[in-house]
């Protein structure tokens, strides 16, 4: 009889594929690099070809892109089997991958972490951090268990708003506008403007757009970290969430833009599957007001 195909196999193959690399892979299973090499190793020889490119970083080849959507909904399914059984007799358990956006990494994920470790100690949480554009392909394809979207669109049952967001001017202290309690966008013309090439970019256009106001960025950044020091060395000014002012240095502020523009935030699992009782679980806590919802900083 031919060998098949076991969950052992299609699990290492999903670490490899999310980690990048064999050692990864291991520690995020709890097992050796070898054990996992074997796994795929034994996988390939059942399907008769590669489904990994090894390299730095492994990457999967054109049958493993094929196999991998199935390979998590099985790993996905033999787990919320163990933790239905887990919850059935009184506890919830399990892994949730959950992917966000940098500000609500650095702004609202900590406390929603810590009250999560304490209601549920049994459940890990993996924190994924990207943009707001990659999230939902994120979720959808099963990369991620659970996502805090921005301004997203149709939603399943069980999404829970996490608040708004505006944008806010981003500043060094010493700025002529920065003791002002509002900025509007077309005073911001004077100095060079750093533009965030992340998610925010269509929210800080759209204020642009309404103000009918001619937009020049002068850079274009991408890590957000490095934007915070380019403004906190003069270079220019930008806009950004208010949530980012968990990044500050002393030396810069935020300052709300006219005209105010928001983001929405919602923390919700896929819409193309069932959501793991651990997800499930989680939300609810947060829905019924079992843990604290978070706000962006005024």
């Amino acid at each position: 009889m031919a060998p098949e195909v076991n969950l052992a196999q299609l699990r290492a193959l999903v670490a490899v594929a999310d980690t990048g690399g064999f050692g990864a892979a291991a520690d995020e299973l709890g097992i050796s690099q070898s054990a996992v090499s074997h796994a795929v190793a034994a996988l390939e020889r059942t399907l008769g070809a590669p489904v990994l490119r090894r390299g730095a970083p492994c990457r999967p080849t054109p049958l493993g892109e094929q196999v991998l959507p199935h390979a998590r909904t099985a790993v996905a399914s033999a787990a919320a089997v163990r933790t239905i059984a887990t919850r059935h007799c009184g506890g919830l358990t399990g892994t949730v991958r959950l992917a966000a956006p940098t500000t609500v990494c650095q702004a609202l994920l900590p406390g929603l972490l810590r009250d999560w470790k304490a209601a549920h100690p049994q459940v890990t949480v993996r924190v994924f951090e990207g943009e707001d554009i990659e999230l939902t392909t994120w979720l959808e394809a099963g990369t991620v268990d659970a996502a805090v979207l921005v301004d997203a669109g149709p939603l399943p049952p069980g999404a829970v708003a996490l608040g708004a967001d505006s944008m806010h001017a981003l500043l060094r202290r010493d700025h002529p506008l920065a003791g002002r309690p509002t900025v509007h966008v077309g005073e911001l013309e004077d100095d060079d403007f750093l533009l965030s090439e992340g998610g925010c970019e269509r929210h800080i256009r759209e204020a642009y757009r309404r103000a009918g106001t001619r937009f020049t960025p002068r850079h274009r950044i991408r890590d957000l970290n490095t934007l915070i020091g380019m403004v906190h060395a003069g270079v220019g000014v930008s806009v950004m969430p208010a949530l980012a002012v968990t990044m500050l240095p002393p030396e810069c502020v935020l300052v709300p833009i006219r005209p105010a523009v928001h983001r929405t935030l919602t923390l919700t699992g896929p819409t193309g599957r069932p959501w793991s009782p651990a997800v499930g679980g989680l939300l609810a806590g947060v829905r019924a007001g079992l843990l604290p919802t978070v706000a962006a900083p005024a």
